[in-house]
């Protein structure tokens, strides 16, 4: 253990590392998100509008702009150099589990209990798009470092891979973003912008997290079965190729550096790191 942060909270429920300093957020149960510097171990700020746990919070890669959503169904884009929230996103229909900033497009995902995935222009602060498909809570969703892909995960036991490149190639201005979201309303959440290319099926429980490997056409995904599983895309098809049995429930499984480690964290607060799994050779 490097750095140990302690504060009053009954539990921390999402964190995330800003890309290039030393910091780090921690949302909390109690509705506030602080922020670290994990060098020097000294807290920096705080930041409290939501009303409720506060699940997901997510840097953006080269704004001062943090994103978090919570329990009060709200996402905030906040200005860490401005201490302020600049606006409020509405739309989720129940607790929200993830957010995140997507690196090139003013984009953000985030997952909901609503049994959504909603995608969002920051910019225009408008909802472009809505994923539906998923008959459960969505745990967790994610761009695709690259690809104009979505990953998510779900209680109804499924792990499902989003195509949204018809999204990307339309105009992002606010006037179209106004024009699609109407459209997506008349039209039951707009299937055309984001259509579903795989249906990840094989955990016998619900799947708690899924996340792409930064470089390699791979999906690590984790769930109440204990199991964590890695599946590989070849072009229109995916195979799940390896799975990791465990003693307790995971919570949720990352590719680690140098992108050949698998950390997973478990329910009873362990965590495990795979690295002798990724060094097989059919994931060379």
């Amino acid at each position: 253990m490097l750095t140990k942060f302690e504060t009053k909270s009954n539990r921390v429920k999402g964190l995330a590392f800003h890309p290039r300093r030393p910091w780090i957020l921690a949302s909390l149960h109690s509705g506030v998100v602080q922020m670290w510097d994990y060098r020097m171990g000294t807290l920096l700020d705080r930041f409290d509008e939501h009303d409720g746990p506060v699940r997901g919070v997510h840097f953006h890669k080269t704004q001062p702009l943090f994103v978090s959503g919570g329990d009060d169904y709200k996402i905030k884009v906040w200005n860490y150099k401005t201490h302020r929230c600049l606006f409020t996103l509405h739309g989720h229909l129940d607790y929200i589990r993830t957010v995140q900033f997507h690196d090139e497009h003013p984009w953000i995902v985030s997952a909901s209990d609503d049994q959504t995935i909603r995608v969002w222009n920051w910019q225009s602060r408008t909802c472009v798009a809505v994923l539906t498909g998923h008959n459960h809570y969505v745990m967790c969703a994610s761009f695709h470092p690259k690809e104009d892909l979505v990953v998510s995960a779900s209680l109804d036991q499924t792990v499902r891979v989003w195509d949204i490149g018809a999204l990307r190639k339309k105009s992002s201005s606010p006037a179209d973003d106004i024009m699609r979201l109407t459209q997506m309303n008349t039209d039951l959440f707009g299937g055309i912008d984001a259509v579903v290319k795989y249906v990840l099926e094989g955990h016998d429980r619900g799947v708690n997290w899924a996340s792409f490997h930064p470089t390699l056409p791979l999906i690590v995904s984790g769930a109440d079965d204990r199991q964590v599983k890695l599946w590989r895309m070849n072009g229109n098809t995916i195979q799940s190729r390896t799975s990791l049995y465990q003693t307790q429930k995971t919570r949720a499984s990352v590719f680690g550096m140098p992108q050949r480690e698998l950390v997973s964290r478990h329910s009873g607060g362990s965590m495990t790191a795979s690295g002798s799994l990724l060094r097989s050779r059919w994931l060379r």
